[in-house]
C-alpha cells in the first residue's frame, strides 16, 4: 500500500541558523509544524496503546519537542551521526523515513523497520547514520563517538549527537564517553535531556543539586552550558551555534537542555510520585503552546490553523495505512541472527615462505598483514602502543602504522568497546585487544546486548574482533578466566579458539573479514610455546570447522585451546601404553558450532570425551555433550566423559593452580577409570 503524501511543509527537513534572521516567521512555522506532528503522533500512539492496538509500552516525548525538533532540523543529515533517545519520536520523523515507517515500528507489523524484532522507539536507521538505541542509554554515547570518528576518517565533516537523560548521567559509560571524545578531539554534541526525573527518582536524589550537570564538562576540558529547551526560538539559536562550533573546532560540547516530561516515564506510569502542583508547573512551560502563542501574536493564526488541520489529516491517513498491515512472519528469523557471509577479502598470498613463529608472533604477523592490506582496519586496546600489549602481541605495530591506526585506549573497556562498535557499523573493522579476558566483563553490555544483537535488530552488520587473552598462567582469579560459556550464552556472537600458531594466524584473518562480532579466545599459556611454521594459507577459512588430529576407533575426543596440546599427549600415551586409539578433534570454532564430522565420528565410536580448561559446571563442554548426545544417543556405548576445571575461583599459587585445572596425569587417571 502506498504511503500518503506528506504536507508540503514537511518536505524540507533542513534548517540553517541564519533562517531565524532572514525569514523568522516561516522558520517558526516550520519548527511548529514538526513539533505539532511529533506531539500529535505521540498522543495518537498512546491512544492506540490504550486500545490494545500497540503492545509492550510507549514512552512519549511530549514536552521534549522543543529540544528534538530544532536540533534535528539543524543537523546535516547527509553526514552527521545521531542516536535518538526514547523521547525523540519527532527527531526520528525529521531524520529519515516516512511517518508510516515509524508507525509500523510501533505496531510491530510486517513492515516494521526492525522486522518487528525491536519494540516501539528502539530503532534507528544505520544506513543514514541514525544509530539504534538500546535501553541502557549511557551505553549509546560511545557508539556515536566511534561512528563520528569513522565518518571523519572518511573525509566527512561530521558532527555527532548523543542524547542521555539526567538519570543516565550517573552511569559510568557517560563519563567514559565524555573523556574519550575529549581525548580524541571529536565533535560530539552531548545533550543531557534534563526533565528532572529518572522514571520516578527526582534529580535531588540522583546527584548534588548544588552542582549543575553541564559543569562536569570542565573536568573533561570541553565546553559546557545549560539551555532552556522550552523556549524554542532561543534554543534554536543556541544549539545552532553549538553545532557550528563543534563542526568548526572538532571539539565536543556538553549541553544540559532543560526540558519536560509532560507524562510519566511510560504509558503505565501513574506519576503519583510528583509533588503537589508540580505537573501543573510543567504544563505551564510546555514549548508547543508557548510557540503557538508567539505565532498567533505575530498574526499567523490562519497559517497555524491550516498547518494543524493538514498535519492532523496526514496523521490519521498514516494510521489508517499502517493499521491493516499484516502481522510479521517468523520464517527465516533464526537464519538472520548473523549478518550474511562476506566474500573473502583480496589478501595477498603472503608470507609465501613459512616463518618459524610462536603463537604470539603469529598473531602479530596477522595484525601486520591486516594493517598493511586493509585501510579500514584499526587496532585499539590498553597498552598496545609503544609497550606492545601485555603479551607483546601488538609489538612494533605503532611504530610501523602510526597512532591513527594503532592506539592506546583509556582504562574504559565499555566505552572503548562502544567506540569500536560505532566504527564497525560505519565502515571500519576494528580489532580490540582486552588486556585480559577477565576485563571484558566491564564491557558485557556492549559486547552481548549491543554488538551481538546489532544485525538481528537493525539489519546493519557489526564487523568487530574482540581479542580475549584467557587461561591460567599463575595470575590468579582476575587474570585467568575462561569466559566462553559466559559470553556465548548470548546470541549473535561468533567465536574462535585456536591452538597452534598457524591457526592463530588464520583465525585473526577469518575473524577480521567476518561481518559479525567475533571473539578470539587466546590461551595465554600458548603465547610462548614452541615455534612452528606459519605462512599464508589459502584455506584459512577452514578455521571455522573442527580439525581432526588423531584417528582411532575407541572414542571421540573433543577439545580446544591449550587443552588440545594436553589431549594430543594423552591420546599418544594411551595409544602407546594401552593400544587404545581415539578420534581427536580440535574444535577451533565455538560459535557457530559445526559438528558434522564429530557427529559422524561419534556414531562410529559410540563413546565421547570432552576436555576443556574452563570450569566444569556450566562450562562449554556441557553444551558440546548435549548437542552430540542428543543426536547420537542410540549410538552411545557409555556415558559421556566431561572434564573441566574445579568449580572454584582460579587460585594463585602454582600448586593450587595445578590442582584447579585439568592436567595430563589426572585426565589419564579419569580416562582409565572411565574405560573400566
Amino acid at each position: 500500500m502506498a504511503f500518503p503524501n506528506p504536507p508540503q511543509i514537511l518536505t524540507d527537513r533542513t534548517l540553517r541558523p541564519e533562517d531565524l534572521e532572514t525569514n523568522r516567521n516561516e522558520t517558526l512555522l516550520r519548527l511548529y509544524a514538526w513539533m505539532h506532528l511529533g506531539r500529535t503522533a505521540d498522543n495518537r500512539i498512546l491512544e492506540l496503546f490504550r486500545q490494545g492496538l500497540i503492545k509492550g509500552t510507549v514512552t512519549g516525548g511530549m514536552g521534549n519537542e522543543g529540544l528534538c525538533v530544532p536540533l534535528t532540523l539543524l543537523a546535516d543529515k547527509t553526514q552527521d551521526v545521531i542516536c535518538i533517545s526514547h523521547r525523540g519520536l519527532s527527531a526520528h520523523l525529521i531524520w529519515s523515513g516516512h511517518l508510516c515507517d515509524h508507525l509500523n515500528q510501533y505496531f510491530a507489523n510486517a513492515q516494521s523497520p526492525t522486522k518487528a524484532r525491536e519494540g516501539n522507539i528502539h530503532h534507528g536507521d544505520p544506513a543514514n547514520r541514525s544509530l539504534p538505541m538500546i535501553s541502557h542509554l549511557g551505553i549509546m554515547l560511545s557508539n556515536v563517538v566511534g561512528a563520528v570518528d569513522a565518518e571523519r576518517r572518511n573525509g566527512r565533516n561530521a558532527v555527532g549527537f548523543a542524547f542521555f537523560g539526567d538519570g543516565s548521567s550517573s552511569t559510568g559509560d557517560v563519563h567514559e564517553s565524555l573523556n574519550l571524545a575529549a581525548l580524541l578531539s571529536l565533535p560530539i554534541v552531548f545533550v543531557i535531556e534534563n526533565n528532572r526525573y529518572a522514571y520516578s527518582t527526582p534529580i535531588e536524589e540522583q546527584f548534588d543539586p548544588n552542582v549543575q550537570l553541564w559543569q562536569r564538562a570542565a573536568g573533561y576540558g570541553m565546553e559546557g552550558f545549560a539551555a532552556d529547551a522550552t523556549d524554542v526560538e532561543s534554543f534554536t539559536r543556541t544549539i545552532g551555534a553549538a553545532i557550528a562550533k563543534a563542526r568548526q573546532t572538532s571539539r565536543p560540547i556538553l549541553v544540559e537542555a532543560h526540558t519536560l516530561r509532560l507524562r510519566g516515564h511510560a504509558a503505565y506510569d501513574t506519576c503519583d510520585y510528583l509533588k503537589p502542583g508540580e505537573s501543573d508547573s510543567f504544563f505551564a512551560q510546555d514549548p508547543l503552546p508557548r510557540l503557538r502563542a508567539k505565532l498567533l501574536e505575530a498574526g499567523l493564526g490562519t497559517q497555524v490553523g491550516a498547518i494543524e488541520g493538514e498535519l492532523n489529516t496526514f496523521l490519521e491517513a498514516c494510521v489508517k495505512t499502517a493499521l491493516p498491515v499484516p502481522r510479521p512472519n517468523p520464517a527465516g528469523m533464526v537464519d538472520e541472527l548473523f549478518a550474511p557471509a562476506s566474500a573473502p577479502l583480496p589478501w595477498k598470498a603472503e608470507p609465501a615462505e613459512p616463518q618459524q613463529l610462536n603463537f604470539a608472533q603469529a598473531l602479530n604477523l596477522a595484525h601486520r598483514k591486516i594493517l598493511s592490506e586493509r585501510p579500514e582496519s584499526i587496532v585499539l586496546g590498553q597498552d598496545i602502543g609503544r609497550y606492545g600489549g601485555a603479551f607483546k602481541v601488538t609489538e612494533d605495530l605503532l611504530e610501523e602504522f602510526g597512532r591513527t591506526r594503532v592506539f592506546n585506549t583509556p582504562l574504559a573497556e565499555s566505552a572503548c568497546t562502544g567506540y569500536a562498535i560505532g566504527m564497525a557499523v560505519r565502515g571500519h573493522r576494528p580489532i580490540e585487544e582486552f588486556q585480559f579476558a577477565d576485563f571484558a566483563t566491564e564491557a558485557v553490555t556492549q559486547i552481548t546486548q549491543n554488538a551481538g544483537t546489532y544485525f538481528f535488530r537493525s539489519g546493519a552488520a557489526c564487523p568487530v574482533v574482540f581479542r580475549f587473552p584467557c587461561g591460567t598462567v599463575q595470575l590468579g582469579s582476575f587474570h585467568s578466566q575462561e569466559l566462553e560459556s559466559c559470553f556465548l550464552s548470548y546470541p549473535g556472537l561468533k567465536a574462535l579458539y585456536p591452538s597452534t600458531p598457524q591457526d592463530a594466524f588464520d583465525a585473526l584473518l577469518a575473524a577480521y573479514e567476518d561481518n559479525n562480532p567475533v571473539i578470539l579466545f587466546e590461551n595465554k599459556a600458548l603465547y610462548r610455546c614452541k615455534k612452528q611454521p606459519v605462512a599464508w594459507n589459502p584455506e584459512y577459512r577452514k578455521i571455522w570447522e573442527p580439525k581432526q588430529l588423531r584417528s582411532g576407533d575407541f572414542a571421540t575426543f573433543v577439545s580446544y585451546g591449550e587443552m588440545v596440546l594436553e589431549s594430543a599427549e594423552i591420546c599418544d600415551y594411551l595409544a602407546d601404553e594401552y593400544e587404545i586409539g581415539f578420534d581427536l578433534f580440535d574444535l577451533r570454532a565455538l560459535s557457530p558450532l559445526k559438528l558434522d564430522a564429530i557427529h559422524a565420528s561419534l556414531r562410529r565410536t559410540g563413546r565421547l570425551i570432552v576436555l576443556h580448561e574452563g570450569r566444569r559446571t556450566h562450562g562449554f563442554g556441557a553444551e558440546l555433550v548435549a548437542r552430540l548426545t542428543e543426536e547420537n544417543f542410540s549410538s552411545l556405548k557409555a556415558a559421556p566423559l566431561r572434564i573441566g576445571a574445579l568449580d572454584i575461583p582460579v587460585p594463585f599459587a602454582a600448586e593450587l593452580e595445578r590442582a584447579y585445572r585439568p592436567r595430563k596425569d589426572d585426565v589419564i587417571e579419569r580416562l582409565l577409570a572411565w574405560l573400566e
